[in-house]
């Protein structure tokens, strides 16, 4: 049992020995609180000043901005929890705190122990929440836009997530379908478990996945519209006030998103454990349990996916409509009022950044811990050691659950085995800065190829990204490798003497990975966070003085988003090792043969190898092309504006920036669609052609061995795709920062609307 859930207390007690140090905020005291605008009246009187054509340069009057909607969309589950009286809730949250800790003490004290981890994880992001919003917002025109940005993006992510929610529930019944009509495992069968409540189980942990996997998304995008406003606020007194208050917003969402990543399996382990009766006589095996929790896994893969495609075109689709136009055909500054996309800019931001994020980074976390568990309790059946635990308490982990008789230096591998995982994201946080921060060489060499015009930024944009796949790819594979090795020569073996705790190694260095996950995504909302308060300041005319500030945690959060981005590749490229273990081992388990390897010099599985590949680059270009079809629609947008309304550039008009806005939402929706069922279709229809065709040929497993190619040539193909895709876009981002800072001739120059382009 101890094999199967370690993961779980090994990443609660290294989040939780790492965490955040808190430090007060810096002295004097806050700005007076400013009174709240009525959004409606202000909007009648800047229409009424428009259509009398008086309206003088915003310096000289109030900088105010109607909002996008009239109403704020807050999900009908906050809704209703606010609507009950807090006495009721009160009494609700204890009950249910009391039926989660009953079935935790019916299971282990280990998944006690787990959920005290994460609740305590919980009241510390309350905590932060708490500090972060007592925060002033400062004055009326900054909450104007920011009231402007929130509407926005609850609104998209409203819209969003209510179409993802349909094509879930389609997707359910799917499942339901093939669990109910496809073969019982023999596990099943010797633990009474029928096709039927598989099935419903199957179904059950999908939903849970996927509703776990949209909180997570809507935590990261409520905090970073509440905390922008505040950073900017902040910036007008100090860069470190600014800078704590959109480190710990970024925390706060952290914090929630791991924690509810680790209690969700938790919560499902335990529920399945008492109900169904594991270890009892006649019941399922306690090693077989995880088994039955791949449901939640892509649950939140499926909404993880869709979120990142929709709000991933939403962003780059108005961040580049914004650029082309306002930088580069009218020369105004990054932000500025005038430009009709870029309250749609700031928006992207927090849809695409910080929710897309929130469940990616959730989707990360609780499919590899449940594809851990599964490899553990493999092991531990090959060991038989399965049931057999001995709690030794210990300030190492390891050594507390994965020391057995039967291996007594086993867990002192495992440790290792999970230091090497620690030390992996250290070196993609690292080998990520050297090439997107442009205090280092690469990134000041692409700047400085910007002075000589648009194509040889792209040429050397290019070359930068190729050069960076090369020491992620060799961090991996010493990382796999050396994983691998310590748990070969960990001491378990089987029944025929064979070494057999290589895989798990593997497993527990994802694990090591994913333990600094909490750190690495508040450095991704920060980035955000950063850029929404530039954008706050540069609409609502602060100071040169607080802009200044302000870009400089923008440029930061540039480096800490391809950190981010850089951080998830390469837990991704550890993890497809075991995960691609981990669907071997079930697919033996269905198909009832053994499935230990795939052979490419197999004709059949070489093509699924290439169509792997193929996918990734034909998902690729779908993306692309959807993000150039949105980004012509605004470009056109934005260019009508300027046509039409020829008094926004002296402050005369004002632009219609809900249009802009409508245009993304749209668009985005539309778009992401085809990318997203390329995804999800083709490992089926692949499976599915060549089963057939294995039915005839003789080979049961060839339609498996198949997709099994078919995804690991994916993967290794993503990987490199990836790491090219995010190292490139944040080395151009910031050197165009970088010349912004006044290097190279500074901003309007021929070299930045070089370093422009290579941003878009």
């Amino acid at each position: 049992m101890k094999f199967t859930i370690f993961w779980i207390v090994y990443y609660g007690i290294v989040g939780l020995s790492r965490s955040f140090k808190i430090q007060r905020p810096s002295s004097g005291g806050d700005l007076p609180q400013f009174r709240r605008v009525n959004s409606n009246t202000l909007t009648m009187f800047m229409d009424n000043d428009v259509e009398g054509g008086n309206l003088g340069p915003y310096a000289d009057r109030p900088r105010v901005f109607p909002s996008m909607r009239s109403k704020v969309h807050t999900p009908l589950i906050f809704r209703i929890l606010m609507g009950i009286n807090v006495r009721v809730l009160l009494v609700f949250l204890l009950l249910g705190l009391g039926a989660i800790f009953y079935v935790g003490a019916k299971t282990s004290p280990i998944i006690v122990f787990v959920f005290s981890i994460c609740i305590m994880s919980f009241l510390f992001s309350i905590y932060l929440t708490k500090w972060v919003l007592a925060k002033d917002e400062g004055p009326p025109e900054m909450v104007q836009i920011s009231d402007a940005i929130r509407d926005g993006a609850e609104g998209f992510f409203r819209t969003q997530y209510g179409t993802i929610s349909k094509m879930a529930l389609l997707l359910a019944l799917v499942i339901l379908g093939i669990y109910l009509f496809r073969t019982t495992t023999p596990q099943q069968e010797a633990s009474g478990i029928g096709r039927s409540t598989s099935a419903y189980i199957t179904v059950a942990a999908f939903l849970l996945g996927a509703i776990c996997s949209g909180i997570a998304g809507y935590v990261g995008m409520w905090v970073s519209v509440r905390a922008n406003v505040r950073v900017s606020s902040a910036a007008r007194r100090s860069a470190r006030e600014a800078l704590q208050i959109a480190v710990r917003a970024g925390g706060f969402s952290a914090m929630v998103v791991v924690g509810m990543a680790v209690i969700g399996v938790a919560i499902l382990y335990a529920t399945f454990y008492v109900w169904l009766g594991v270890d009892l006589p006649g019941s399922m095996k306690v090693t077989d349990l995880p088994l039955l929790l791949v449901g939640y896994g892509f649950g939140a893969s499926f909404v993880a996916l869709f979120a990142q495609l929709g709000g991933g075109i939403y962003t780059k689709a108005a961040d580049v409509g914004a650029d082309l136009v306002g930088k580069v055909e009218q020369g105004i500054p990054e932000d500025d009022p005038r430009n009709p996309a870029v309250i749609a800019d700031l928006v992207g931001d927090n849809v695409g950044d910080c929710a897309a994020r929130g469940a990616d980074l959730f989707e990360s976390i609780a499919a590899e811990i449940i594809s851990a568990m599964i490899l553990g309790g493999t092991m531990a059946q090959r060991c038989k050691i399965e049931g057999k635990y001995c709690v030794y308490f210990h300030i190492v982990s390891t050594r507390w659950l994965l020391y057995t008789e039967r291996a007594p230096s086993a867990w002192f591998n495992f440790a290792l085995c999970g230091l090497v995982g620690i030390i992996t994201a250290y070196a993609f946080v690292w080998i990520t800065q050297y090439y997107t921060d442009y205090k280092h060489e690469p990134v000041r060499t692409l700047a400085l190829a910007s002075s000589t015009g648009h194509g040889t930024n792209i040429i050397a944009g290019v070359s930068l990204g190729l050069e960076s796949t090369a020491l992620p790819v060799l961090v991996i594979s010493v990382a796999i490798i050396s994983a691998f090795w310590l748990g070969h020569t960990s001491g378990l073996v089987d029944e025929g003497g064979n070494p057999t705790g290589g895989l798990f190694g593997t497993a527990v260095a994802t694990m090591g990975m994913l333990s600094t996950a909490a750190y690495v995504l508040t450095m991704d909302m920060f980035g955000p966070i950063a850029d929404n308060a530039g954008g706050i300041v540069e609409m609502s005319q602060q100071p040169e003085s607080v802009r200044e500030i302000t870009d400089l945690l923008d440029a930061v959060g540039n480096t800490t988003k391809a950190t981010t981005k850089g951080f998830a590749i390469g837990s991704a490229a550890l993890a497809s090792f075991l995960l691609f273990s981990a669907y071997m081992d079930e697919v033996a388990a269905f198909a009832q043969e053994p499935f230990k390897q795939v052979d490419i010099a197999i004709p059949e599985v070489f093509v699924g190898g290439l169509l792997g590949s193929m996918l990734i680059f034909l998902f690729s270009a779908w993306a692309c092309a959807a993000v150039g079809r949105t980004a012509q629609e605004v470009v056109n947008e934005v260019r009508r504006q300027f046509i039409e309304r020829p008094g926004i550039m002296d402050y005369k008009e004002k632009p219609d920036y809900s249009r802009c806005v409508a245009i993304v939402a749209t668009a985005s929706l539309r778009e992401m669609i085809k990318p997203g069922a390329l995804a999800i279709l083709s490992p089926i229809i692949v499976g599915l052609l060549f089963r057939i065709l294995g039915s005839y040929t003789g080979h049961p497993l060839l339609g498996a061995k198949v997709v099994a190619a078919m995804l690991m040539f994916g993967t290794v193909s993503g990987i490199l795709m990836a790491l090219f895709l995010n190292t490139s876009g944040g080395a151009w981002d910031n050197a165009k920062k970088y010349i912004e800072t006044g290097a190279l001739g500074g901003k309007g120059s021929d070299c930045h609307k070089a370093a422009i382009t290579g941003d878009t």
